[in-house]
């Protein structure tokens, strides 16, 4: 059985004027979206920091923590209230206390999965995690080519917790989007091309209209 597939666009920038601009872009055809935050630490490249992010109050925001150290950040991200607060498996710290802290407050956590990251090793996050996000581009960078290879980990995922949400984060685009939403997936997460598209909701479109497609012959 197919799943339900939801295509997520995402911000990633360093500049507050772009990122109102990406917010109003989207704001047009979206209501979920990702936002990407590195500390320049994690990630070798800096976004605007965590307390100048903001979001519309109707958005489903999904606030991707690419950092060292994600307790440092906790009460910034408990005002900000988002609906998931997605953490690195690869932090610098145990992330239990900071899911623990997060799910009090009533909101989701998620663990992300670097590529070199096994699913099994990293077995006691996915078990407290409402999502797990399959990384596999390059951090703190929009437009990297997809390492397809982690597809392999979804059904490990998938088999470690049913239920859990499963994203994908990296390199999505028209040419993969159809096999990645066959793979399933819950969330595919989509940056540049959505981002640098002329007419964001058109290609938006596009890819929900590709993921709907079954099978090879259309």
């Amino acid at each position: 059985m197919i799943r339900t597939v939801s295509i997520v666009p995402s911000i990633l920038t360093d500049n507050k004027q772009d990122y109102r601009a990406q917010v109003e872009k989207i704001n047009v055809f979206t209501r979920r979206v990702q936002i990407d935050v590195t500390d320049g630490k994690f990630a070798p490249t800096q976004t605007l920091d965590v307390t100048n992010v903001w979001w519309p109050k109707n958005w489903q925001a999904d606030l991707h923590l690419m950092v060292t150290n994600p307790s440092e950040h906790l009460d910034t991200v408990l005002k900000l209230n988002p609906s998931l607060c997605i953490l690195h498996a690869e932090a610098s710290e145990d992330l239990l206390p900071t899911f623990q802290a997060l799910k009090e407050a009533g909101i989701k956590v998620g663990v992300a999965l670097m590529p070199s990251t096994f699913p099994g090793n990293v077995k006691q996050y996915i078990d407290e995690a409402d999502h797990v996000l399959i990384f596999a581009g390059q951090l703190g960078m929009q437009g990297s080519p997809a390492d397809l290879m982690q597809m392999e980990k979804i059904a490990l995922v998938r088999n470690m917790k049913p239920e859990v949400e499963i994203g994908w984060d990296g390199g999505a685009n028209m040419s993969n989007v159809r096999a990645l939403a066959h793979a399933d997936l819950d969330v595919i997460n989509v940056g540049s091309v959505i981002s640098l598209a002329d007419n964001p909701a058109e290609v938006f479109q596009e890819l929900v209209n590709e993921i709907d497609k079954n099978g090879v012959v259309l």
